[in-house]
């Protein structure tokens, strides 16, 4: 258990998805041949957002996680919601300024993603379009990235079809692979996720190897659309 309030606030974050999804983008831009300085920026924008996106999803989810996690900061007590407040309003404060660095096209596109994050899985976290703002944020990130420039200076060539359409469709794996460990939970408290209706259809060992499957195959088609399409 955290024992101070940054470390508190670290794990907050959610920093494993966060770190995560930083390296995977920056990973993404490096492949597409983006210069390093570019990467970087990736990097530090998508950690910055992402830990956004950790905190809110906390404050959210302080009533359910007093029911199922009472060991995460913000029901432990480890965190005060006014500390997690002031790292959204920071967070917000750096991202924008990080985003718009990569150019008004880009940057645009990041920024909605975010909001699609914040406010699609506030809205819809419990019901059959809980699928909707993963795949509607993941279909943002080919954009983020292609539009994607330095010093506020992006480019004007939009992201290929195929692109786009695979990283919705990993939005959608991704969404059903996290949801799964809290599927129990979810189920006591009679929430209707989508991953939760997959589940009492298939049962959740069948959900989890078809989400694999279908994860996997989703990321090895965005590497041969990589290589052959290309990201524009």
């Amino acid at each position: 258990m955290a024992t101070t309030p940054a470390l508190a606030l670290l794990r907050a974050a959610h920093p494993r998805q966060a770190v995560g999804t930083a390296t995977a983008l920056a990973a993404a831009a490096a492949v597409a041949g983006r210069p390093l300085r570019e990467v970087a920026l990736v990097l530090a924008t998508v950690l910055v957002g992402q830990s956004v996106l950790g905190w809110a999803d906390d404050l959210t989810d302080r009533g359910r996680d007093a029911r199922r996690r009472p060991d995460k900061p913000l029901t432990s007590g480890a965190l005060e919601a006014g500390t997690v407040w002031f790292a959204i309003a920071c967070g917000v404060l750096l991202v924008v300024p990080l985003a718009v660095a990569h150019g008004r096209r880009a940057a645009t596109a990041y920024l909605a993603l975010l909001a699609l994050s914040a406010i699609g899985d506030r809205l819809l976290h419990a019901r059959p379009l809980s699928f909707v703002p993963w795949t509607a944020s993941f279909a943002l990130y080919p954009a983020f990235l292609a539009y994607g420039g330095w010093n506020g200076v992006g480019v004007t060539t939009p992201p290929t079809a195929a692109v786009v359409a695979l990283a919705a469709a990993l939005g959608l794996g991704v969404h059903v692979l996290l949801a799964l460990p809290g599927l129990v939970d979810d189920h006591e408290e009679a929430e209707r996720s989508l991953p939760m209706l997959l589940a009492l259809r298939t049962g959740t060992p069948r959900l989890l190897l078809v989400a694999s499957v279908w994860t996997t195959l989703v990321v090895l088609g965005i590497l041969i659309a990589g290589r052959t399409v290309g990201l524009t």
